[in-house]
């Protein structure tokens, strides 16, 4: 009698965990901790070994709680700069996209004239204004961190469907196309991109072909995770020569996403934090970039009051976000998250005078000091300060 009952208890526990990972609308009313996927992965797979090829447990006990940094310590929150930028930029369209480059500056990524509606793709993904050919305005534009005056601005005729923006540690600029279904990699100053992910026009599942990618982060050590994006739901992990590591989730992890809508690397802790904008949620898992890396149970931030996490950004340990329209109940602004502790420790107005109403994307400083916002409604980018505040307490 025994061994029938553990298969039956094994296979009801497996479609348990799978159900509840893949219904948005139970995970989104109930916050899914470690704890439970640490309880899963010891019914499911005992004590025994499994090597990483099976992507499971690769230890006989599950994996080690990472330690907790103090709460107690005061926290910088964004205070919004008025009057930034001081003059209107030119020709300015739905800002998509914004990141910091290795001089300080911010870089945004707008889409000019073209806007994304209910129009712009049909029910399989294609872009549907091919014909009018790329955005004649430049898509990229940098800006100065004092006045907010443009600095410099490229990519007239190239892009049809900006999304996301990221400038790595060398400086080389990494941007998402929503229509041509393709990530670039351009090197600083360089007309033409010297590596590109996807085919262009062309969206599918499979590992050369993406489906309107979102966003970008780049490791230190050169690694390339692409989030992939509103139909394909996952995260796909590249050396720097663009050859296919990992996909997340992978076969038989308990996580799933619906659209990993922005990315942020905690290598400090080797964890890729994703905000999963239909989830309600931001998921950071272990990031895999070091050999010796050890199976980290996944981290999830889930709250009432955090809606559709839009963005993500992080400096230190903790994460900065903004979500955008959820429901009447669910205030449009900022939240500062302390992942390690899966909780959220503040809360952020994102403007004064004019209420942003979709952020699309946020953006920290590398010393921390200043932190910027880009929103599609209204069309703009704004800046912010950082002031010192004593967390929330965690419930």
């Amino acid at each position: 009698m025994g061994q029938p009952l553990y298969l039956s208890l094994l296979a009801t526990t497996v479609f348990l965990a799978t159900f509840l990972a893949t219904c948005p609308a139970l995970t989104v009313g109930w916050p899914v901790d470690s704890s439970f996927y640490d309880e899963i992965k010891r019914v499911v797979y005992g004590s025994d070994n499994v090597d990483d090829s099976a992507t499971v447990a690769t230890e006989s006990s599950p994996p080690p709680p990472i330690s907790l940094p103090s709460s107690s310590q005061d926290i910088n929150r964004p205070i919004e700069v008025e009057g930034w930028p001081r003059s209107p930029i030119p020709r300015l369209g739905q800002v998509s996209g914004v990141a910091i480059n290795t001089v300080g500056q911010p870089v945004i990524f707008h889409r000019g004239s073209r806007v994304w509606d209910e129009n712009s793709f049909n029910e399989t993904f294609h872009y549907q204004h091919v014909e009018e050919g790329p955005i004649l305005t430049n898509a990229i534009v940098t800006l100065s961190p004092k006045t907010g005056e443009v600095l410099s601005s490229w990519g007239a005729g190239f892009f049809y469907m900006p999304h996301g923006i990221t400038i790595d540690h060398q400086g080389n600029v990494w941007v998402t196309d929503v229509a041509m279904h393709q990530v670039f990699k351009f090197s600083p100053g360089a007309p033409r991109a010297s590596l590109t992910f996807g085919k262009r026009f062309e969206n599918g599942k499979g590992y050369r072909t993406l489906c309107q990618p979102t966003s970008v982060a780049i490791a230190s050590t050169g690694e390339i995770f692409i989030a992939d994006g509103y139909c394909n739901s996952r995260v796909l992990k590249f050396t720097s020569r663009g050859e296919l590591l990992r996909v997340f989730p992978h076969a038989n992890e308990f996580l799933s996403l619906q659209v990993p809508h922005s990315l942020a690397l905690l290598e400090q802790h080797d964890l890729i934090c994703i905000a999963d904008r239909e989830d309600m949620r931001v998921v950071c898992r272990g990031a895999e970039l070091s050999t010796e890396s050890k199976e980290q149970a996944p981290l999830t931030i889930q709250q009432p009051d955090l809606g559709r996490v839009y963005a993500i950004t992080n400096h230190g340990d903790l994460i900065y976000a903004v979500n955008g329209p959820t429901s009447p109940l669910i205030p449009v602004r900022g939240f500062t998250i302390n992942p390690m502790t899966e909780n959220i420790v503040d809360h952020w107005t994102l403007s004064k005078n004019v209420a942003i109403n979709v952020p699309h994307d946020i953006a920290i400083s590398k010393d921390g000091s200043s932190l910027y916002v880009a929103s599609i409604n209204p069309n703009r980018i704004v800046k912010y300060t950082m002031a010192s505040v004593t967390p929330l307490k965690s419930e």
